[in-house]
Parts: structure tokens; sequence; C-alpha cells
């Protein structure tokens, strides 16, 4: 697709946020797990694809370029103020999809089990973490992921690889 400047979209933004928008949040969430700076990151990264429209070429999804400019973002900010260890019910409750009103033993035991997640994930390393999230939250392909994360496919691969054996393990380690 060319870049809205060139087509005269004049309402590129509003698509690119009703199309990519929850996938946007969800990685970032997934990143920073503050629904508030998630929200704030997900604003700056459509300012930001806005700004540089008219530099933007398909070489590839509009998604992956927005995700590529959130995946900057997040790392930046990382960098910045140095990664958020604490992990709150609600970031995860806002990730999981909607249920048909779940009673009080199943919301418990979700509970329990986003917050098992969220310390696994923890524990992966920055690079794992990102893979995972851009294809479970993201909703790219490994060749997406690879030009997000700036990688070889087979490293992205690898990279999921690795993160979902070790999160099998640690989850593994915790049922026990």
């Amino acid at each position: 697709m060319p870049s809205p400047e060139r087509s005269g979209d004049s309402d590129a933004v509003s698509r690119w946020v009703r199309e990519h928008g929850r996938s946007v949040r969800g990685y970032l969430l997934g990143l920073v797990r503050r629904p508030d700076v998630a929200d704030d990151l997900t604003q700056e990264v459509f300012r930001r694809a806005w700004q540089a429209r008219d530099r933007y070429q398909e070489q590839g999804h509009e998604r992956a370029w927005l995700l590529r400019i959130a995946d900057n973002l997040a790392c930046d900010r990382a960098r910045k103020q140095g990664r958020e260890q604490t992990v709150d019910e609600e970031t995860w409750r806002q990730l999981e999809p909607a249920s048909d009103s779940p009673g009080p033993d199943d919301q418990l035991r979700q509970t329990e089990s986003q917050a098992e997640l969220a310390q696994a994930l923890d524990r992966l390393t920055d690079v794992q973490q990102r893979v995972l999230l851009l294809r479970f939250y993201g909703e790219m392909d490994f060749a997406q992921i690879a030009q997000v994360v700036g990688c070889p496919l087979s490293t992205a691969l690898s990279h999921a690889r690795r993160g979902l054996l070790a999160l099998r393990k640690l989850l593994a380690e915790n049922a026990s």
C-alpha cells in the first residue's frame, strides 16, 4: 500500500488504529505491564508513524512497521527507566479475552495462572520475551518478527523455541 500522503488518505491514522491498534497496545502492555504506560506508548507509536508517513515505503506489512516503532519505544523506555518488575492482576485481566462470567474459583485459578505466567515471562531473556509477545499478542508471523526485532528469521525462530521451552520448564516447576 502506498504511503497515506501519496494516496491522499487523510484517514490513515484512524485506519491504522482500527486495524493495528489492538496488536500494538497488546504488545506494549505485555512488555511494560502497566495500562497507563502502554496507552501513552501506543499514542506515541501512532504519532511517530504519522510524522514518518512520507518516508514509509511498502517493504512488508504496516503492522510490522508499527510494531517496529513500538518495539523501539519500549526498548528506549526500558533503557532509560529500567524494566518494570511488578505485574498487577488488572493488567493481565485486560490482556485476557472476556469470559462468560466465571465463578470465584475460576477467577482465582485464572489470577494465579496469570501471575505464574508473568513470573515465568520475567525470567526469559528480553529478546525471547519480545519475540513471544510479538507472536502471540502482535499476531505476527516469524518473518515479520525478525524484521521488527532486527535479526535473521532463523534467529527469531530460535528465540521463540528457546523461550517456549523455558516457559514450559518454569511453569512445570511452579506446578510441582
